[in-house]
Formats: C-alpha cells, sequence, structure tokens
C-alpha cells in the first residue's frame, strides 16, 4: 500500500495542520509501505541547519516524526515544492527520508505514476516561472545558503509575504492562468508514457480525464492540508482512492 500527499505548508502558524500530520505519521501513515510527499512539506524552509535553530524547534519535531515513521519500516520520499524547495541531505539523512527528482516516475507491478509537485507545468504564470528559475539556479542556492540563518529566515518570510500578495494581486486580473498549462501537461503526459498523474501545488483537489493521443490518461490532483482537513491518496495494488483527514 502507497499513499500520497501534498502541500501541507507546515509551520507554528497552523496548528490543526501541524496536529493532523503528526496524528497521520503516528496513525494511518504506518499502514503503508511507503509514503510519498509531493512538495510544500513546509511553508518554508531557509535551509538544513535549522533543524538544529536553538530559537525554534519546530523543524526538528517534524523532522524527528518522520524519523519515526521511517523507523517502523515505512519509506519516506519527500520532492522539493516551491516553499521547499531548498530541503537537502541533511534532511533527508535525519529524517530517513529520500529525496525525489521531480518528476518521477514510479514504476509499478500493477500500474504506472508519474509524480510532479506541479508546478512547473503552470508555463502561463510567466511572473512565477522566472522566480522559479532564478531561485533554483546553483548560484542562488549557494549564495543564500552562506548567509546567517537568522537573516535567511528572515528574507524566506519576505519572500513568502511577497508570493501571496502576487497571487491576491493575480486573482484580481480576469482570466490569469493559475492552472497547469493544457498543452504543456499533455505533452508531459506523452513525453511519460500515459502514465496516471499525481499531483500538487494548485490546491484544486479533482481527477481529470485527459485524453492524448487517443489515450485516456487520468491526473489526480492532491488537496492542500487545512486547520480543520487533510487528505491523502492510497494506492492499494488495483485502484487509486481519496481518504480525508479530520
Amino acid at each position: 500500500m502507497l499513499h500520497f500527499i501534498s502541500d501541507l505548508h507546515l509551520s507554528p502558524q497552523a496548528p490543526g495542520v501541524t496536529r493532523r500530520f503528526l496524528d497521520f505519521i503516528g496513525g494511518k501513515a504506518r499502514d503503508a509501505a511507503q509514503l510519498y510527499i509531493l512538495g510544500d512539506l513546509f511553508e518554508v524552509w531557509p535551509g538544513d541547519d535549522s533543524i538544529d535553530d536553538p530559537d525554534d524547534t519546530y523543524n526538528q519535531a517534524i523532522v524527528d516524526a518522520l524519523r519515526s515513521l521511517t523507523d517502523t519500516g515505512v519509506k519516506v520520499s519527500v520532492m522539493h515544492g516551491n516553499r521547499d524547495f531548498l530541503l537537502g541531505e541533511e534532511f533527508a539523512a535525519r529524517s530517513g527520508a529520500s529525496l525525489l527528482p521531480d518528476p518521477y516516475v514510479l514504476s509499478l507491478p500493477a500500474w504506472q505514476f508519474v509524480l510532479s509537485h506541479g508546478d512547473s507545468l503552470c508555463t502561463d504564470d510567466t511572473d512565477y516561472q522566472a522566480f522559479r528559475t532564478r531561485v533554483r539556479a546553483p548560484v542562488w542556492r549557494a549564495s543564500f545558503l552562506q548567509q546567517p540563518l537568522a537573516e535567511r529566515k528572515a528574507l524566506a518570510t519576505v519572500l513568502r509575504q511577497q508570493s501571496e500578495m502576487a497571487k491576491l494581486e493575480k486573482l484580481t486580473r480576469a482570466n490569469y492562468p493559475l492552472d497547469l498549462n493544457p498543452g504543456a501537461t499533455d505533452d508531459f503526459l506523452r513525453q511519460h508514457g500515459y502514465a496516471t498523474f499525481i499531483h500538487g501545488h494548485t490546491h484544486r483537489p479533482a481527477t481529470h480525464d485527459h485524453l492524448v493521443d487517443g489515450i485516456h490518461v487520468e491526473r489526480w490532483v492532491m488537496s492542500d492540508w487545512h486547520e480543520d482537513q487533510g487528505e491523502y491518496l492510497c494506492w492499494d495494488g488495483v485502484q487509486l482512492t481519496r481518504h480525508l483527514l479530520r
């Protein structure tokens, strides 16, 4: 059995989501052989050294919770999102998780999936794509991580606030594209062998049917988590199903 989650945006400012995640890690997640976290596990991640921040133990508590799960034998795989793209090898070592490339093809005996956070396919949002290209560049990453942790945390907070303001501004524009580009998505499905596509990022949970080159392909969009509700997908070897966490 495999479980998939995305877009929890964990932070001390979201205690309900944190509590639900910890309950999930200590409960239903342990029924799975593997848990896939497809981006934005954290609202912000200023660097792996934040795990040992003496002024803030939140990240360490989440990493310790993941370690408690992996220590039971459940494999955990984490993909970068647009909020926590600085998750690195120290995070992986401390949590027991492995870092997944985006996209990632998951080939199983009975089915094949392609996994992604999903933001790279929002190609119509040119402002975001330009920002994504800039902050994902190795030079930017290296320069950012060289700064003191306190400065990185402050800058990350500013970037997050700017992102939220930009999102609100975009919502006021008529027909501003905030979803996956249809053509780019069909090309993506074609390039990955028409595999069932699972992603997050858009916060628009749904199951979409695509017809690509005459082949029917499903696209499962995962929900983000809220103070009063979470969601995971479950693959039992036969079918993929949604499950609410309240």
